[in-house]
């Protein structure tokens, strides 16, 4: 009467045992695993740690821009990319027709004389720098001028022409252009100096112009660079004539 319960136990503490050793070449028994199963014991989900980010293997940049500085670096390029790609406001007189219809030609009677410059043999080099940012600044404003037109309706833009200046302040006459293309490298040099002074305080004056009459934001932001840029530029030609 007392074998069969005994039995029984032996067998159930068997199985138990048998059970048991499987389970321990099974069971993962690492840190995550043990927390795993006391979560799942306590009927809660697992939880799944969230890989940490590491910058340099991702290629993701912390807060505040890239380590090297590229990505703080990059905006004021991307700033100025939207200040230049700016719509043009409908609103204008005809003060700002005038100025960028006058400025344009002006532009590129510049673009000109720096051009002929540039394809001069024995010019300085600080006369032949000066003649490539005139070109690099110039030519950029003349196509943003050109699109004020367009988006004020102004399909019939003056392009003069440069011999007769049509009363342009600093408008070199085509005598001058052709001495000036006549010149050795040298007194190239000093022709487009001269010039190029006064052709730029033309150019400031018609800017002032534009600031005193002007209602068009983007022309009168225009007219803004233009008397900085260009005043600077007159005091450096001054200097370079001064060392001529």
């Amino acid at each position: 009467m007392h074998r069969t319960p005994l039995a029984l136990t032996g067998l159930t503490l068997a199985a138990a045992l048998t059970v048991t050793g499987c389970g321990t070449t099974d069971t993962d028994d690492t840190p995550a695993a043990r927390a795993d199963a006391a979560a799942s014991s306590a009927g809660t989900e697992p939880s799944t740690a969230a890989p940490t980010t590491d910058p340099t293997t991702t290629g993701s940049a912390p807060t505040g821009g890239a380590r090297d500085g590229s990505a703080s670096s990059a905006a004021p390029s991307e700033a100025s990319s939207t200040a230049a790609a700016e719509a043009i406001s409908e609103e204008h007189g005809l003060a700002d027709v005038m100025f960028a219809q006058m400025m344009v030609p002006h532009h590129e009677q510049a673009l000109e004389m720096s051009r002929i410059v540039l394809d001069k043999e024995g010019v300085p080099e600080d006369v032949r720098a000066l003649a490539q940012r005139i070109e690099a600044a110039q030519a950029p404003e003349i196509t943003r001028m050109q699109d004020m037109l367009a988006a004020w309706g102004v399909t019939d833009a003056q392009h003069m022409d440069h011999s007769g200046h049509g009363g342009m302040a600093g408008m070199l006459t085509e005598e001058q252009l052709q001495d000036l293309r006549d010149a050795d490298g040298p007194e190239a040099a000093r022709l487009f100096l001269e010039g190029m002074v006064e052709h730029h305080r033309g150019a400031v004056d018609m800017a002032q112009t534009e600031l005193e009459d002007g209602e068009n934001p983007q022309a009168r932001a225009l007219a803004e660079d233009v008397i900085a840029a260009q005043e600077e530029e007159i005091a450096q030609m001054e200097d370079m004539l001064a060392g001529l």
